[in-house]
């Protein structure tokens, strides 16, 4: 038998395998997945270095299926292959039965790729089209940044070549040069309800990829040797060469004139329709490999190749105080003012030192989020990556890179973190040990106006604190330092641990609030003063101008608590502790539409079902600019006089 002869067997005999898994799901994408039995053959058989026995192994090559929905042909030939799979203590090999429980709620076979529900073959959820080229740069990255002769692959969809993500992610395989870095174009022509667009045509993006700096390599899809070519060609590459791509057109469906004919998107063959798929699928067997019997003697799976990278140990880190100190920057202490960005770029600097494993990326504000303090240290530069304005290729890239062991840092200005919701929920997803700051934070940014203010992100982030991760944890943490000191040690936390943060950084300088003794956890807060009439709950920016307020309270006759809820979630049983302390009165004060600290207490009340009155005060208005912060403040009545009467209000006290 002939290599061709024998991926044309292969393909076949997955995508029988595929029909078989989706009829016996009741649902699935079987024509998708058809398309790309040949490439998927070639690859897995024969261009791979990896261990079927090991498919995490650090040194593999990478295979991510950006077109998530196409997954049963992965797992047809990960079962044919002898791929084990489950939780890291309780590996087993794949059989055709597992096969015949895709997407039924005990199987580790999800519907799209999903490693953390024990697939380790795969690097991060996909399925959410467009992502997955971006998540291949980040493996891309570490993969060079570790020197590792390691190849990634990634299957894309012509349909979903439409999103703009997926030439986010070209521009930046082709900036940092990433020749380790294969995207592969499915172009079967048919999208979910229509054929797809000529501007998503093979010739097209063909010509895209020219344009972009890419030699391409047009392909017959079904084609075992124009495939094994341009396959071979891309893994003898060089650094110094321009980063390679492949085209390949397809059928939707191929070799079932039953699969063909109509749109069978996310349809599975069933009964009669399912046997005469099979039937036809045997008959292209016969007509392609005229005779010759069946084996796999022309496929040998090449083992990983090198050393693993060396697992690295953080050293430790000095207080905020010793890092100014040791930057030249003692005098900003004396002053007693900072912007809580400026210290994350001090705390990410002293990071860097501490932590080989800590990369950072940033959206070409570097020199507002400060992440160029980390860019601008010689010995800290290799581990900055630009990603320009690109978002959701730098969140997706981050996914990748935490799926190599790194720690990325991701920032950009808080509001532009909203263009990357999906992403960063798909990278939650996948296990991924983000950490997105997000600077320039709230309405005190005042004189830029609502474009530049994020406002409804701290709700959207705290959704995602209502719920449990694959670990067991808060999906993400949501924080909001309030000074330098906090920002610092905040950042400081968020390496040290395992998942998804998201933290907020403040424009303005700030006074400090705290020194070297405070210690921040996640979930926690700080009682900065203790009274016994009102709890005042602020975040951020809010707990300076709550502060302006204790004095006149006083004087009002109201004795006030005022905690620092800079984490949500937050000890929810030592908060309530606190309200009744202050006779079960509380005020949250938050710089950003509701949903955020406000709504998180109100849920904690709710659940304890004790007697309490809750009066939230957040943004209620869209703002507009301002001259300055007590000017937007005032507008949107979160100043602190409307602090002072919101808290009269509440104790029934005559308004200031």
């Amino acid at each position: 038998m002939s290599f061709e002869a024998a991926v044309h067997s292969k393909a076949i005999h997955l995508d029988k395998l595929s029909l078989d898994m989706t009829a016996a799901a009741g649902s699935g994408h079987p024509s998708s997945a058809m398309s790309l039995g040949h490439l998927v053959t070639v690859l897995m058989y024969h261009a791979m270095r990896w261990d079927p026995k090991n498919p995490s192994d650090p040194r593999s090559d990478r295979l991510v299926l950006s077109e998530g929905h196409a997954v049963p042909i992965i797992y047809a030939a990960f079962a044919d292959l002898g791929g084990v799979f489950g939780k890291p203590d309780n590996l087993r090999p794949v059989t055709i039965d597992d096969l015949k429980l895709l997407r039924a709620a005990a199987c580790e076979l999800d519907g799209h790729p999903n490693p953390m529900e024990g697939f380790p073959f795969f690097d991060a959820a996909t399925g959410s089209l467009g992502q997955g080229l971006s998540v291949s740069a980040g493996l891309g990255l570490a993969a060079k940044t570790d020197r590792l002769d390691r190849r990634i692959y990634c299957l894309i969809g012509d349909g979903e070549s439409r999103e703009g993500q997926v030439w986010e992610a070209i521009d930046f395989i082709a900036d940092h040069r990433l020749t380790n870095v294969c995207p592969i174009f499915n172009c079967n022509g048919a999208g979910q309800s229509d054929k797809v667009s000529p501007q998503q045509s093979a010739e097209t993006l063909r010509k895209k990829l020219e344009a972009a700096g890419f030699e391409v390599a047009l392909i017959d899809g079904h084609d075992p040797e124009a495939i094994r070519r341009s396959l071979d060609s891309f893994g003898q590459r060089d650094e110094d060469a321009r980063p390679m791509a492949i085209v390949a057109r397809t059928v939707k469906g191929w070799g079932s004139s039953t699969m063909t004919a109509g749109n069978w998107h996310g349809k599975p063959a069933a009964g009669d329709a399912l046997n005469k798929a099979k039937a036809e699928l045997d008959e292209k067997r016969v007509e392609l490999v005229k005779g010759l019997g069946v084996g796999d003697s022309f496929f040998k799976i090449k083992p990983p190749t090198g050393s693993a990278p060396e697992s690295s140990e953080a050293g430790d880190t000095p207080t905020f105080t010793e890092a100014m100190r040791r930057y030249d920057m003692a005098t900003i202490v004396q002053k007693g003012t900072w912007a809580t960005r400026k210290a994350y770029g001090v705390a990410l600097r002293t990071l860097g030192h501490a932590n080989p494993d800590v990369v950072v990326l940033d959206a070409d504000v570097k020199n507002s989020t400060f992440a160029e303090t980390f860019a601008k240290d010689g010995e800290l530069a290799s581990r900055y990556f630009e990603c320009r304005i690109a978002e959701q290729n730098m969140f997706s890239a981050a996914a990748g890179l935490s799926a190599a062991g790194k720690i990325p840092f991701c920032s950009t200005f808080a509001k532009f973190v909203t263009r990357a919701y999906d992403q960063i929920e798909m990278a939650i997803n996948s296990g991924a040990n983000l950490k997105i700051v997000g600077s320039h934070a709230g309405i005190s940014l005042a004189a830029d106006g609502p474009s530049q203010m994020s406002l409804p992100d701290v709700a959207w982030f705290r959704s995602l604190a209502t719920m449990k991760d694959h670990r067991g944890n808060p999906g993400c943490y949501v924080l909001q330092p309030a000074d330098a000191y906090a920002a610092y040690a905040l950042t400081m936390v968020m390496a040290e641990y395992e998942g998804a943060c998201y933290m907020r950084t403040l424009r303005n300088d700030t006074e400090f609030l705290y020194d070297d003794a405070t210690v921040f956890n996640l979930g926690g807060f700080e009682v900065l003063t203790q009274g016994r009439d009102l709890l005042i709950a602020a975040s951020g920016y809010m707990v300076h101008e709550a502060n302006k307020c204790l004095d006149a309270l006083d004087k009002a006759g109201i004795d006030a608590t005022l905690v620092d809820l800079y984490s949500i979630p937050f000890d929810t049983e030592k908060l309530l502790d606190l309200a009744n302390a202050n006779n079960g009165m509380i005020l949250t004060i938050e710089d950003n539409y509701g949903g955020g600290i406000g709504s998180a207490v109100a849920d904690a009340l709710t659940e304890d079902g004790g007697s309490f009155t809750l009066s939230q005060m957040f943004v209620r208005r869209i703002p507009k600019s301002a001259r300055t912060a007590d000017e937007v403040l005032k507008m949107c009545g979160l100043h602190a006089t409307d602090i002072i009467q919101a808290a009269c209000r509440m104790l029934q006290v005559a308004e200031l």
